[in-house]
């Protein structure tokens, strides 16, 4: 179940929220309550989660996923569906909050179906992607519709998918790309200068770069199949996503579903690019009968970090793990919780942001947590 066509994730978690029934593979143990936030929970951590420190959530409601932090660290843009807009109009929508979870702010225009926001270097707008701009591109919409789950498990690649970049202090809201076809998983380098994102533009899904202002666009992958949620490291020279390479007739089925607007998440690995400038510098990390997704770079460049079913193929229980760049010293890190994902660190890699379902009041509810980043 990689889901991870991130314009689909709340479909995505609901969906493995219903298929898991496992709930944690250990006691937890009750953390203290954080009587300075507005949400006053319990904070768990399962005992052998030794390299998470001071766990905490800092949403308390609704479905909240893919934080990431701006490049002052200070604050985090993130998708969400959640009250009082995700009662009528239930597709995920961009909002910011500070770290502490407080100041949470709706950002984006509350029409189509938004997905993978991050701040721009001056921290003064978000760059996100949306099916708002709909057929025509003129801004308005309700969610798009969503595949027939009667027909397998599918992610839609919508059309209408494009980037925008929403000026926080205005509101003006400007579209970044225009093709005619999905624009969406859009990350920026750490240095400043450079966006990766996914794009069919050329008939598969493929991975770009690009300059800030998506101009001197360059393709970075040419391997059939789904190449996406891609991240810089953090010196801006490396690359790491998911991606699966059908063959035989699994790549006929590829092609044939991915000419529907479809996919079928199935076999996502974790690839990295050691080398911007060089395209064949890619080692494949890992090579397991799960769904692996949502991969970060360690600070430090020395490995990276993502979700994961490996222990449980056949299931919907995602935990986080590491592997070093070379594939080697695969670690479990989280153990609370059935659905872990999309982690981050903060850009002096002390902290780290992930998603997750540990202690939620609503079993369909995921949270935004933080932790203390113990090497």
């Amino acid at each position: 179940m990689n889901c991870i066509n991130r314009s689909f994730l709340t479909t995505c978690v609901l969906f493995a929220l219903c298929v898991s029934t496992c709930l944690g593979h250990f006691r937890p143990i009750p953390m203290k309550i954080n009587t300075n936030e507005k949400q006053k929970s319990f904070y768990y951590q399962a005992s052998n989660e030794t390299h998470l420190q001071n766990i905490q959530a800092i949403t308390s409601s609704g479905v909240n996923a893919e934080a990431y932090f701006s490049f002052d660290g200070k604050r985090l843009s993130f998708q969400a569906i959640r009250s009082p807009l995700g009662d009528t109009h239930p597709c995920d929508q961009i909002y910011t909050m500070n770290i502490d979870g407080s100041n949470i702010q709706l950002v984006s225009t509350g029409n189509g179906r938004d997905t993978c926001s991050y701040f721009t270097p001056d921290g003064n707008n978000v760059i996100y992607s949306s099916t708002q701009g709909g057929v025509n591109g003129e801004i308005g919409g309700p969610c798009p519709p969503i595949p027939d789950m009667n027909s397998g498990y599918l992610w839609p690649v919508y059309k209408s998918m494009n980037v925008y970049s929403v000026n926080l202090q205005t509101k003006q809201v400007t579209r970044l790309t225009n093709t005619d076809g999905y624009d969406a998983e859009t990350t920026l380098s750490p240095n400043g200068k450079h966006v990766v994102f996914t794009s069919d533009r050329d008939g598969d899904l493929e991975l770009y770069l690009a300059d800030l202002n998506f101009t001197n666009i360059r393709r970075m992958t040419y391997s059939p199949g789904y190449d996406g949620g891609a991240f810089f490291s953090f010196d801006s020279n490396k690359l790491v996503w998911r991606a699966n390479r059908p063959l035989g007739d699994d790549l006929t089925d590829y092609l044939n579903l991915l000419s529907l607007g479809l996919v079928a998440p199935v076999d996502m690995q974790i690839y990295v690019m050691l080398d911007i400038n060089n395209p064949y510098s890619v080692v494949q990390l890992t090579n397991n009968n799960g769904v692996n997704f949502a991969p970060f770079f360690l600070p430090g460049d020395t490995g990276v970090i993502f979700s994961s079913n490996m222990h449980d193929p056949t299931g919907g229980d995602f935990q986080l793990y590491t592997v070093d760049l070379n594939g080697n010293n695969l670690q479990r890190i989280t153990y609370d919780g059935s659905f872990n994902y999309f982690p981050m660190f903060s850009p002096n890699g002390q902290t780290l942001v992930w998603a997750s379902n540990r202690n939620t009041q609503n079993p369909q509810d995921m949270n935004i947590m933080t932790a203390t980043w113990v090497s």
